[in-house]
C-alpha cells in the first residue's frame, strides 16, 4: 500500500489535482491523504475548503497557514512547520504538489529533506514575476516531474533533471473541461443568481513583484471595466501580496448591476460560465489554458503571464486604462478559433495512474543527480 499525500492552497491548484486524487481513491492499491491550507481556509476568498469536502475524500487534513503579516516568506515558513508535523503522523511514500505557490514550495521541502518522493505537476512552464523563481526551485527540489507539454519537458530537460524522472501527461483540468459533470448555463446561472444575457469574466490576481504599483494597477483596471458597457462575472484575486487593493477595488462594482463579485466560484461550474462568455479578461492563467481550448477571446493584461501567453487570439495590453479601454472597444470583433492542444487531450488522470502504478517510478532515486547536455 503506497500512500500518497496531495498538497492544496487554492481554488486554481485544487482544480489540477481534483481529477488525479480521485482517480486514485479508486484505486486498492493507494492511500490518499489530501493536506488543505492557504486560501481554502480564509473566509474572505470564499472558504473553499466546502468545496473540498463535496469530493467526500477520505483523509483530509486542514492547516491555516496564514499569519496577521501577508509576506510569502512568512507563510512559507508557517506552512514548512504545519506540513512536517503532519508529515510525520502519516508517513507518505510520495508528495504531490502542483505548480508555483509558496504552499507548493513547501511540500517540495518538506519532502526532499524528509527523503520522500516528490512529485511536481506542470513544472517546467514559464511565465513572469517571481511565480517562475518558485516553479522552477519546486523542481529542482523534485524527484518525479508530471508536465503538460514537450516544451516543458524540454525547459526540464535544460535545468538538468533526469529524462526518466519526466512524464508528459496534459494538463489535469482539461479532463474536466471536457467531461460529462460539468453543469448547464440555465443551472449555473440560477445557482449564482447571475442574470445577464451575455457576459464577460474579470480575473486578476496581483504581481508580487510589481506590489508597490498594484493601488494603481487595480484602479485603473477597475476604471476602464466601468466605463464599459458589457455585463461582468467577477471572480475575487488570489491572496498574494496586493490583492488588498484589487478587493478594495471591486467594492466599486457591487452597486453596479452590469457587474456580479463573487470571492471564489465552484470549478465546474467556473468552467461552464466561461465557456458561455464573451471574453475573459484579466491576468489568470485561466485565460492563457482552458479559454483557448473553449475558443474564448482574452484579454491578457500585464506582465503576470509574460511568456505563456503564446495564442493568437490573446490580445496583450499593458497596465493603462487607455489600453484596456481600447481592448474592450475591440473585444466583440476579435475571432478566434479553439487552440491546438497543447496541454493535453483530456486523458491526464488516467495517463498519471498508468505512470504510479509503474514499479519502475517508485524506485526513482532520492539522491537526486544533475544531468549534463
Amino acid at each position: 500500500m503506497k500512500k500518497i499525500l496531495f498538497l492544496t492552497g487554492t481554488r486554481a491548484d485544487f482544480s489540477k489535482i481534483k481529477s488525479l486524487i480521485q482517480i486514485l481513491e479508486k484505486q486498492s492499491g493507494f492511500e490518499v491523504f489530501v493536506f488543505v491550507t492557504g486560501m481554502h481556509l480564509q473566509e474572505e476568498y470564499g472558504y473553499t475548503l466546502i468545496e473540498i469536502k463535496r469530493c467526500q475524500f477520505k483523509n483530509v487534513h486542514t492547516f491555516e497557514n496564514h499569519t496577521h503579516e501577508t509576506t510569502m516568506d512568512l507563510t512559507l515558513a508557517k506552512t514548512i512547520e504545519g506540513l512536517s508535523a503532519y508529515v510525520k503522523t502519516i508517513s507518505p511514500d510520495m508528495i504531490l504538489v502542483h505548480g508555483d505557490r509558496v504552499e507548493t514550495l513547501a511540500g517540495a521541502i518538506v519532502g526532499s529533506l524528509n527523503n520522500i518522493l516528490v512529485a511536481h505537476i506542470e513544472g517546467g512552464e514559464v511565465s513572469g514575476t517571481v511565480d517562475e523563481l518558485i516553479r522552477h526551485s519546486v523542481s529542482k527540489l523534485s524527484h518525479i516531474h508530471f508536465v503538460s507539454n514537450a516544451d516543458a519537458a524540454k525547459r526540464l530537460k535544460q535545468m538538468g533533471e533526469i529524462k526518466s524522472s519526466i512524464f508528459t501527461i496534459g494538463s489535469p483540468d482539461i479532463d474536466i473541461m471536457f467531461s460529462a459533470v460539468l453543469p448547464s448555463l440555465e443551472i449555473v446561472k440560477e445557482y449564482y443568481q447571475i442574470p445577464f444575457e451575455s457576459f464577460a469574466i474579470v480575473m486578476f490576481h496581483p504581481v508580487t513583484t510589481e506590489a508597490a504599483a498594484m493601488q494603481q494597477y487595480a484602479d485603473d483596471f477597475v476604471g476602464a471595466l466601468l466605463a464599459d458597457t458589457h455585463n461582468y462575472v467577477v471572480i475575487y484575486p488570489n491572496n498574494d501580496l496586493g490583492s488588498q487593493y484589487i478587493i478594495e477595488g471591486y467594492k466599486k462594482l457591487k452597486e453596479n448591476s452590469r457587474f456580479r463579485v463573487f470571492p471564489s466560484l465552484r470549478f465546474e461550474y467556473f468552467l461552464t460560465l466561461l465557456q458561455h462568455s464573451q471574453f475573459i479578461i484579466g491576468n489568470s492563467s485561466a485565460g492563457i489554458r482552458e479559454a483557448p481550448y473553449y475558443g474564448i477571446p482574452i484579454i491578457n493584461i500585464g506582465t503576470r503571464q509574460q511568456n505563456r501567453a503564446v495564442h493568437a487570439e490573446i490580445v496583450n495590453v499593458d497596465y493603462s486604462i487607455k489600453s484596456i479601454e481600447i481592448a474592450l472597444k475591440k473585444i466583440d470583433q476579435h475571432q478566434v478559433q479553439k487552440t491546438k492542444a497543447d496541454f493535453g487531450q483530456g486523458n491526464s488522470a488516467q495517463l498519471f495512474l498508468e505512470t504510479i502504478k509503474n514499479e519502475d517510478i517508485w524506485r526513482i532515486n532520492h539522491q537526486k543527480q544533475f544531468r549534463d547536455r
